[in-house]
């Protein structure tokens, strides 16, 4: 048995997929298959069982999934200790952030880091804030930057920076050119949002809660997973919107976009890491990095 027999196995039960098992491994497909028949038929037992066009987890692979995964996070963490012996001539960091924050913020930063540390590679996931807190809370990222609230109680945040968020319509919306909307205009308007578990959504909900609406009473057209889809729609005429001005700032200057007076405090961009576990020299490094602009506001 190889660790590599064991990262393939692992990547395999978590997709349900071979191909996108192997696609995500830097793998061919007929090769992640041939180290799957290759462990099954050294200890003869069937891990996985075809269902349909998706292969699913035996008994068997179900109770040697967590023996797998305990096996990978130990080599992983005997590999970490030997880089930090080597002085961060070597070593590996991953991240996971939030969509605001990876997209606008965070590009410069990390080829600062990549500039001061060559050797240590970087993996970056983008996803919203609360898939990003999970990921720092169940050991599937070193670090994490999300810009809202998150539930997790053995992550420590450092705020790293400011975001000023903006209420905003196309020009020949009603709101355009106008005062701040009464909280009756507010409940009554027709949105785009973010999906549920994003920083910014959950940012207009507290807004809206603060002026007595119930957030879930609101008109949703669209309820879009990206800040540039929200942003094309609410050009187009679709409804309001509240973006961070970071996304919003060049279809403001072009006229795209009207900003409506709203008054709605500040967010924090947040870098997340988990309480008890111990964080590798690469990891720590770029956390010194990210945290260079702590009290720099956008």
């Amino acid at each position: 048995m190889t660790l590599e027999q064991l990262r393939i196995f692992v990547a395999v039960a978590e997709r349900g997929h071979m191909t996108a098992a192997a696609k995500a491994l830097g793998l061919t497909q007929p090769g992640a298959s041939s180290a799957i028949a290759a462990l099954e038929a050294q200890y003869a037992v069937k891990l996985f069982d075809r269902v349909g066009r998706r292969i699913v987890l035996s008994e068997a692979g179900r109770l040697f999934l967590d023996e797998a995964r305990a096996v990978l996070r130990r080599a992983g963490a005997a590999e970490q200790a030997l880089a930090d012996l080597a002085g961060l001539k070597r070593g590996h960091v991953t991240l996971h952030a939030s969509r605001t924050v990876a997209h606008y913020w965070l590009p410069g930063r990390l080829v600062r880091f990549r500039r001061a540390y060559p050797a240590v590679t970087l993996t970056l996931k983008v996803g919203n804030t609360r898939a990003v807190a999970a990921a720092v809370g169940a050991g599937q990222a070193d670090l994490g930057l999300v810009e809202g609230a998150f539930t997790e109680e053995m992550l420590v945040p450092r705020r790293v920076a400011e975001d000023r968020l903006a209420l905003l319509v196309a020009p020949g919306h009603r709101w355009a050119g106008g005062g701040e909307p009464s909280p009756d205009a507010l409940a009554a308007a027709t949105w785009v949002l973010r999906e549920p578990g994003s920083g910014t959504r959950a940012a207009l909900e507290t807004a809206l809660s603060e002026r007595g609406i119930d957030p879930a009473g609101l008109t949703v057209l669209l309820e879009l997973a990206a800040n540039e889809a929200v942003r094309a729609a609410v050009e187009e005429g679709a409804g309001a919107t509240l973006l961070s001005r970071l996304v919003a700032e060049q279809s403001l200057s072009h006229g795209r976009l009207i900003e409506v007076p709203f008054a709605v405090a500040p967010r924090p961009f947040l870098l997340l890491r988990h309480a008890e576990r111990r964080m590798s020299r690469a990891a720590e490094a770029l956390m010194a990095v990210l945290s260079e602009a702590a009290d720099d506001a956008l």
